[in-house]
């Protein structure tokens, strides 16, 4: 299982929590998006410039925010520019990744070495509603695909905020969140989008805005505060509620779009569902292979009997009908390193309970641990 981080206190002081507890994950997030940024034409010391335009932007948005990357980074012993590039890393990603390498790739990679950087489309998710479900609880779940290297900078975070707020996420060390959920009985789980809008301005990056909403109280809440907000980069958090409510928020350059289902399952993987912003969808990667997996998990969905269990879920999540682009994907051996996508994570939350249940590698061959949000990570 992943490591778990508890922090508390202060903004500040979560953040030096972090940085010191996760320092030799963090330091594998760095060397996976050095290499990463590198395979797209961009340099470290350029990826951190980037990053550290989103600085004014995430200060806006919440202080105790940035003042938590402060704290990462103090506690890491980073350069606070390394960790806004971590947080940014969606937004800095140009809308052709994964594609073809580019062509400096050799000679960025070379200059990162010479300066001491280290070297080295995600997800399909599924909400179920409490009267779908044999819990009568809320269900949100979620294969993460990702690069198969960032498997060992994942951590679990637990944040105490002062006011008694909690909420555990499961993101990549060195970034405020990804897929988690709160005391309030709120989750969230994220679908990387693109646009061909995506990187014209800084907008509130996305794992800036996860962390965000996981301070929220429910669904119409989360819609609410997303509503006014400005995206430099393309995304869809599908989100859900202990009190039924379920909602895919798909938000870009142009705006937010939100998406509810009718049917029994609310599902969705990288490509827009909105028509409105569909129109601007930038061009897909075939081993993105996201309109088969909708397809796939749509017909699963819509072809079960009876009332949805975690555990059903879980099968759902453990499919490879269709080999490398499954919904459980395996690495795919003929692509370049950092175009290889491959289910890092697999994560059923019951909102009801406040539980997460985690596959920490492909779900195929691995158990789901179940992690409450108020006990200790099992071993």
């Amino acid at each position: 299982m992943f490591p778990l981080i508890e922090i508390s206190g202060s903004a500040r002081e979560r953040g030096q929590q972090h940085g010191l507890q996760a320092k030799a994950r963090i330091e594998r997030s760095i060397a996976t998006y050095v290499r990463l940024f590198a395979y797209c034409g961009i340099g470290w010391q350029r990826a951190q410039r980037l990053g550290a335009g989103y600085r004014d932007v995430i200060g806006d948005l919440d202080p105790a925010l940035l003042a938590e990357i402060e704290g990462i980074a103090a506690g890491a012993g980073r350069h606070v520019d390394e960790i806004l590039a971590l947080n940014a890393r969606t937004e800095i990603l140009p809308p052709s990744y994964p594609g073809e390498p580019h062509p400096d790739q050799r000679k960025i990679a070379a200059a990162n070495a010479k300066q001491g950087a280290p070297d080295w489309g995600e997800c399909t998710a599924v909400a179920v509603k409490p009267a779908q479900s044999t819990t009568g609880t809320t269900l949100l779940a979620q294969n993460w695909d990702w690069l198969g290297a960032q498997r060992a900078a994942l951590v679990l975070l637990r944040v105490r905020n002062a006011d008694g707020a909690a909420c555990l996420t499961l993101t990549e060390a060195g970034m405020l969140a990804k897929i988690g959920l709160n005391s309030r009985g709120f989750g969230v789980c994220l679908n990387i989008l693109r646009s061909t809008d995506d990187g014209r301005h800084p907008g509130v990056p996305v794992h800036v805005l996860l962390r965000a909403l996981l301070e929220r109280d429910g669904v119409a809440d989360a819609v609410a505060f997303a509503s006014k907000l400005s995206f430099g980069a393309s995304s869809n958090v599908l989100c859900a509620d202990a009190g039924g409510d379920t909602a895919a928020l798909e938000f870009s350059p142009r705006g937010l779009e939100v998406v509810r289902g009718a049917d029994a399952a609310l599902c969705h993987t990288n490509h827009f569902l909105a028509p409105a912003a569909a129109r601007h969808q930038a061009s897909l990667a075939p081993s993105l292979s996201t309109v088969p997996r909708l397809a796939r998990i749509t017909a699963l969905t819509g072809a079960h009997q009876g009332k949805f269990s975690p555990a059903d879920l879980q099968r759902m999540l453990r499919d490879e009908c269709d080999g490398y682009l499954s919904i459980c994907r395996s690495p795919d051996p003929s692509l370049a390193p950092e175009a290889c996508i491959e289910t890092v994570a697999s994560v059923v939350m019951d909102l009801g309970e406040r539980v997460m249940h985690i596959a920490p590698d492909l779900p195929s061959r691995v158990d789901y641990v179940p992690v409450a949000l108020g006990e200790a990570v099992p071993a």
